[in-house]
């Protein structure tokens, strides 16, 4: 923590946020190799971006999902991934097979797999209940719509925090909003990835929620720097962030917790209900609640700081008083 400045009445312990800029930096480029690393270790991209054959079955019975698995991924030569589930209707148990393939499985091999299934449990009942091809072509349409939604965000957020908080250095206030948001995003691939989650149509909501999300903290911040630009005319930069960063610590800390809190309520009633899609979105948000909380309050506000001393910039301004019109 830095000493409260005695020059100035601040109701607040301001932390040394600045002081520790350099383990921030350390500590989010360490977070992003490890993020971008993970891709080495396999990246699991759902059907629905890379196409394959989905059938699904009603079944009677006790089966053994890791078997079936094994059984057809050793018959069609690629992997298999089977998910048991209960249907509402008349149904009963189902069993969901999915295949990657660009072209899909023809009629005869699904013929294969459905007889390959009833060898191993010929009292299971088990009946074909529906069968589709995913063209990987609208999987990849949804991707870049959604990369060019984010990059097209992007933009709109470094010119709207350019034109708001001019008086404070605008464009590189909004850059260094956009490097931490990058943080957050990359932060958060690499927590799917090394879980062990997809890359789904979830991890794109969780993707374009956080866009929005993750730099709300980092544009309050922004608000006071320029509210305290006016009170603490003479103040050095470090110390004017460290300030800011302060008095918004309890307020950002509140709103991140009662998010994280609500997301983990989500996960604990998913788990006991078996619900795996959803799952895959509320962990994800969490770890990105984490990471953004981080870079507006630690990482971001550092960053800037530097940039400001690099352009050799040691104090505010104070933004000019409109006069009123006599």
């Amino acid at each position: 923590m830095s000493k409260q400045n005695k020059k100035y009445d601040i109701d607040v312990k301001v932390r040394d946020f600045c002081g520790k800029s350099k383990l921030f930096f350390i500590l989010s480029l360490i977070l992003v190799i490890i993020s971008i690393a993970s891709t080495f270790t396999g990246v699991d991209i759902a059907l629905e971006f890379k196409g394959g054959t989905i059938i699904t079955y009603s079944y009677e019975g006790d089966v053994d999902t890791a078997k079936i698995e094994s059984t057809l991924s050793d018959l069609v030569g690629s992997s298999v991934s089977v998910q048991d589930g209960e249907s509402i209707g008349e149904a009963g148990k189902t069993l969901s097979l999915s295949f990657s393939s660009k072209d899909g499985l023809t009629v005869e091999r699904q013929s294969e797999v459905t007889e390959a299934v009833r060898g191993l449990y010929p009292d299971a009942n088990i009946e074909v209940l529906d069968s589709n091809d995913v063209d990987a072509r609208s999987g990849s349409e949804f991707f870049t719509k959604c990369i060019v939604a984010a990059a097209f965000a992007a933009i709109i957020l470094i010119l709207y925090i350019a034109l708001r908080f001019k008086q404070i250095s605008g464009w590189s206030a909004g850059v260094c909003a956009i490097v931490g948001l990058v943080q957050t995003l990359v932060v958060t691939y690499g927590s799917v990835v090394l879980i062990g989650f997809e890359i789904n149509s979830n991890f794109m909501a969780v993707i374009l929620t956080l866009l929005g999300y993750a730099v709300n903290d980092t544009i309050v911040i922004y608000d006071r720097i320029r509210e305290n630009q006016s009170i603490y005319t003479d103040m050095e930069i470090s110390e004017l962030v460290n300030t800011s960063s302060s008095q918004s610590l309890r307020r950002s800390i509140r709103t991140s917790v009662t998010t994280f809190v609500s997301m983990l309520a989500v996960t604990v009633v998913a788990l006991v209900m078996g619900l795996d899609s959803i799952i895959s979105f509320s962990v994800p948000m969490m770890v990105g609640i984490v990471i953004g909380t981080y870079n507006s309050l630690c990482f971001v506000p550092s960053l800037w700081v530097w940039w400001q001393k690099k352009r050799g910039i040691t104090t505010l301004k104070p933004a000019k008083k409109k006069q009123a019109l006599s």
